[in-house]
């Protein structure tokens, strides 16, 4: 098992509630997704077509691909809506105070 590193991204109050921040941790896109104060990571890049997320809002724990609507679970990273067919990676997020890690296997 590989181990996880831990990066910091945000603060908290850098992203409101269903905001999604978008954060580069060693070369990997990340977006950071506030769902109702709980956070979670999945990477930046649909997997039907490779658009960011960093330019849609969330509704509830459901992710829209701004290009073509596709529609993921950020909790789990599972798509919910086609056109997309292969779910999203997804990563952990810890707390450390009011600054929100993701972690990365290294």
């Amino acid at each position: 098992m590989a181990d996880v590193q831990y990066f910091a991204v945000a603060t908290r109050a850098d992203i409101e509630p269903g905001e999604v921040f978008v954060a580069d941790i060693e070369g990997v896109r990340i977006a950071v997704c506030n769902v109702d104060g709980n956070f979670y990571a999945v990477e930046d890049s649909c997997s039907h077509d490779g658009s960011s997320f960093g330019e849609t809002d969330l509704e509830g724990n459901e992710i829209y691909c701004p290009r073509h609507g596709a529609i993921f679970d950020v909790t789990n990273g599972a798509v919910l809506s086609p056109p997309a067919s292969s779910p999203i990676d997804t990563f952990p997020v810890r707390l450390n105070g009011e600054t929100i890690e993701v972690g990365l296997e290294s």
